[in-house]
């Protein structure tokens, strides 16, 4: 890249669309009994051609289809928006194209034509591998479905991932490790490993608040992210970011570019962008967002400037989730003040002496003791 060529883009796609709710979910998801497709890319398009409007001369390093559901969405459509895209802004040689699906029978069938639209990364929603696990997630595959399904991906994209969601209710340390062997069995480049948590809003944060749902205790959950990290670094799948373990060279490029707080464009209902030191926020509901996009021409309900203080946090929260750390330099140019005005440097030496941060020059890092008590981390050096 050019001294003065600014840093690729990332482009977010959110469908918003979902067979069914789960319990755990608190993304924008809804359920609707029929999508008007033709509208829907449409609106997609228009929403595409608005961002693209606002960030010329970027060159397109990936796309993102998340949702909701996206594996529902027609492939045609799929094909529609990224040949959209792909015109709007040059696309990168090495272009990552990943797209969320459920590992259902129905959506594996249209993994083939999904592939030909142009996706080469998909990302698939397992969550569990055993049949108990996924009914108390509500989720409407089984395990035998989930593993043909993946089997499909793996014949027809060049890059897969799939989730598991731990620390369940009543998991033991012996059947996780059981589990994490079954999964890192398969082959795949790139796992996304979650600890439960209860969302505000959902029907599990209800049960919770009633007594009818207990997640498993601090020091349980500490001993199952330590052989989370122990297993898949021993099976080349590193951490590289807090839930997030891949070969070296395979890590989710799109996510890498949150991370690393570069820009991004979201278009679709509730998706959220990062353009030049603003930030936008698209409509949340389907029929809100996509009435805006016929009224405006875009389906933005935000658009605000950042303050430097608000560019430095992000960018702080963002990227010491990763292994990689951050680059205090480019942190604090973000905010036009030194180092020592962005993070107190005497919380980073404590943190250093007491092994849960390294910094080595301007490069400061979460150590694997760091990164279970991230936020604690947070909260003492955020200036």
């Amino acid at each position: 890249m050019a001294p003065d060529q600014p840093p690729p883009l990332a482009l977010y796609v959110h469908w918003p669309f979902c067979v069914s709710k789960c319990p755990y979910c608190d993304f924008n998801s809804h359920v609707r009994d029929a999508v008007d497709q033709a509208a829907w890319l449409q609106a997609l398009l228009a929403d595409l051609t608005h961002e693209a409007a606002a960030l010329p001369g970027r060159r397109l390093a990936s796309i993102f289809f998340g949702g909701g559901t996206p594996s529902l969405m027609p492939p045609a459509t799929v094909a529609a928006i990224i040949d959209a895209a792909c015109r709007a802004w040059p696309p990168s040689d090495d272009i990552e194209i990943t797209l969320e699906a459920n590992p259902s029978s129905v959506e594996a069938a249209r993994f083939a034509d999904i592939a030909a639209a142009g996706v080469n990364r998909v990302s698939l929603g397992v969550q569990a591998l055993h049949d108990d696990a996924l009914a108390f997630l509500e989720r409407a595959h089984g395990v035998e479905e989930a593993l043909a399904a993946l089997g499909v991906a793996q014949r027809h994209f060049a890059r897969v991932s799939f989730d598991l969601i731990y620390a369940r209710p009543a998991q033991s340390l012996a059947a996780w490790e059981a589990e994490l062997a079954r999964a890192l069995s398969f082959g795949t480049e790139h796992l996304s490993l979650y600890q439960l948590t209860i969302e505000p809003g959902t029907r599990f944060a209800t049960l919770a608040a009633k007594g009818a749902l207990t997640l498993p205790d601090p020091d349980l959950a500490a001993d199952l992210f330590e052989v989370t990290q122990a297993m898949t670094s021993a099976a080349g799948l590193p951490l590289y970011e807090v839930s997030n373990h891949a070969r070296p060279g395979a890590e989710s490029r799109h996510n890498l570019t949150y991370w690393r707080y570069r820009d991004y464009a979201g278009i679709g209902p509730g998706a959220h962008g990062r353009r030049e030191g603003l930030a936008t926020v698209r409509r949340k509901k389907p029929e809100n967002w996509i009435a805006a996009v016929e009224r405006n021409g875009h389906g933005i309900e935000r658009e605000d400037a950042l303050t430097p203080d608000e560019r430095v946090t992000e960018a702080l929260v963002m990227g010491l989730r990763m292994r990689e750390g951050i680059d205090l330099a480019r942190v604090a140019a973000l905010g036009d003040r030194p180092i020592d005005a962005v993070v107190r440097t005497d919380a980073v030496a404590l943190l250093a002496r007491q092994g849960l941060v390294a910094r080595d020059g301007d490069r400061l890092a979460l150590t694997p003791a760091g990164f279970p008590v991230l936020d604690a981390v947070l909260r003492e050096i955020a200036l």
